[in-house]
């Protein structure tokens, strides 16, 4: 070809860029091979993995962005749910740290709609119809609602639990606990004393009566936990030699008549008649107790978290009802001497019952003894405890947390929630134990208080074998005083493990009911 000849190859005029291909950039190249329903289902699933609609879109980088934003998420999320419980714990506890969960919940919500609505929007086909349009527009409002529930479910715990806090756990005046001193509450204490109380007030009762006084001691190191129960009709409790209310009870409590000098009218009676002895303070009748029950057991008692019965009802109908073992008929109402039961709760192991059953099942006294009733209350706590699984708790935590507020009252400070926190898992797997000072061990009347002092303090410092014991010497049991020479040995008082006390009895269901229905019933 010489050089005049044509190039047909190359273009006639100047030189221009070619047009872009036809379908648009790489998302939409994917799109045009992608059929509107296989856009809707990776849709869904982006909602269920974020950034997968991204991937499959082509934009690799966004998507492994988003998705491995994600995982960490649920990873970080089953971490706490696991081995990081305590962790999640002292963030419940925390109302600053809540805060940030409420804003931290409320972005990745956004966030995650954000991820859903421009997923689908990078996934829909070109020259879509309206009618999938419209379709398509109804699903990802479906997803977003659903992603929008949880959220939403989270952020009402968050404020449940703020609410809770600040209720429960408000800065409160106390005589026996002072906060701005305790930095540390715990500090170098071997072992925690917590007041446990159930007050058997409401509607048609003047005033509260704790017809339930247990003294938890728990080991600061191993959480081992020995619980003393004391009965309600204990009398002449002493107080401290240094308290205000050594001078008015020398001889021990005392009221106007027996009733009202028994331990269980000690919340009530003795504020009323010296309501400013202790100072300021929200709680009178608690720090009465709380020095009272101290100077009875040789304990120093810390703090105290008074249940009223008044709203228990509700509270374990917010947990969905508990379960228990009942080993004899159990009366329904009746006052001895004067009205016969409505009607009586059968023996049966494993029986669920509501609030209103379950009131009547730790309150039921005709016929039966305080140290039953005592038996009972204390296996209606754990049942409760059992009951409070995290799937009940995140589920009914709004209504559990309100109803918290309305029965529960305590002196424990904000500043030793993260303690108590530690100690509650330490509790968790360690061994609970319990001493009862029923009729077989004191004298409710006439109380022997020193002997009460020396079975608390063997069962919570067991007296060490030592080289006589090895020697097939006898070791004193816990509870045991040294006799003296000519003089008998007193019983032991042993603990006895809590879970034991609850468990099902055959033999004595069996008697109970081979003795036919109590004949005792109002008709």
């Amino acid at each position: 070809m010489s050089e005049h000849e044509w190039d047909v190859t190359r273009p006639i005029g100047p030189s221009r860029p070619l047009p872009p291909p036809p379908e648009g950039p790489r998302s939409r190249s994917h799109a045009r091979g992608r059929g509107f329903p296989a856009a809707l289902g990776l849709t869904v699933l982006n909602a269920v993995l974020p950034g997968t609609a991204f991937l499959a879109a082509g934009r690799r980088r966004l998507g492994a962005l988003v998705l491995v934003t994600f995982l960490a998420l649920v990873g970080g999320a089953a971490w706490l749910a696991t081995v990081g419980q305590r962790t999640a714990a002292r963030v419940a506890v925390d109302p600053t740290a809540l805060t940030w969960v409420l804003g931290g919940v409320l972005v990745l919500g956004l966030l995650w709609v954000a991820v859903v609505v421009a997923g689908y929007r990078a996934l829909l086909p070109p020259r879509t119809s309206r009618g999938k349009h419209l379709l398509g527009g109804l699903l990802v409002a479906a997803l977003v609602a659903g992603i929008a529930y949880p959220v939403v479910t989270v952020g009402q715990v968050a404020l449940a639990q703020q609410g809770l806090l600040d209720g429960l756990f408000a800065d409160r005046e106390s005589a026996t606990v002072d906060d701005g001193d305790h930095p540390d509450p715990f500090g170098d204490q071997e072992r925690v004393n917590v007041l446990l109380l159930g007050g058997d007030g409401g509607e048609g009762r003047e005033g509260v009566r704790t017809d339930t006084v247990i003294v938890a001691s728990i080991d600061t190191e191993t959480g081992d936990t020995m619980l003393f129960s004391l009965p309600r009709n204990l009398q002449d409790l002493p107080f401290p030699s240094d308290s205000p209310l050594a001078e008015v009870y020398p001889d021990g409590f005392e009221g106007a008549n027996e009733a009202d000098s028994l331990l269980n009218a000690v919340y009530r009676t003795g504020p009323a008649w010296y309501p400013d002895i202790l100072g300021r303070t929200d709680d009178p009748g608690a720090d009465f107790l709380k020095l009272g029950v101290g100077e009875a057991l040789g304990l120093d008692i810390d703090y105290f978290v008074l249940v009223n019965l008044d709203g228990f009802a509700r509270l374990v109908d917010a947990l969905g009802g508990i379960t228990v073992n009942v080993n004899y008929y159990v009366p329904i109402n009746g006052i001895s001497g004067q009205e016969l039961p409505d009607d009586y709760i059968e023996p049966g192991p494993a029986q669920h019952m509501d609030g209103w059953t379950a009131l009547q099942f730790a309150r039921g006294r005709y016929g039966l003894t305080d140290y039953d009733r005592m038996a009972r209350q204390r296996c209606t706590i754990s049942a409760i405890i059992d009951a409070a699984d995290p799937v009940t708790l995140l589920r009914r935590y709004q209504e559990l947390a309100a109803t918290t507020q309305d029965i529960v009252s305590t002196d424990i400070p904000r500043s030793a929630l993260d303690d108590f926190v530690d100690l509650a898992f330490l509790v968790k797997n360690s061994e609970v134990r319990s001493v009862v000072f029923d009729n077989t061990v004191i004298d409710p009347a006439y109380p022997d208080y020193d002997r009460m002092r020396t079975i608390v303090e063997d069962a919570i410092s067991p007296v060490p074998a030592d080289d006589d014991a090895a020697d097939g010497a006898p070791t004193p049991a816990p509870g045991s005083a040294t006799p003296a020479p000519g003089e008998p040995a007193e019983d032991p008082v042993a603990a006895t493990d809590v879970t034991d006390a609850c468990a099902y009895d055959p033999v004595r269901a069996a008697e109970a009911r081979a003795a036919g229905e109590p004949p005792n019933r109002a008709d």
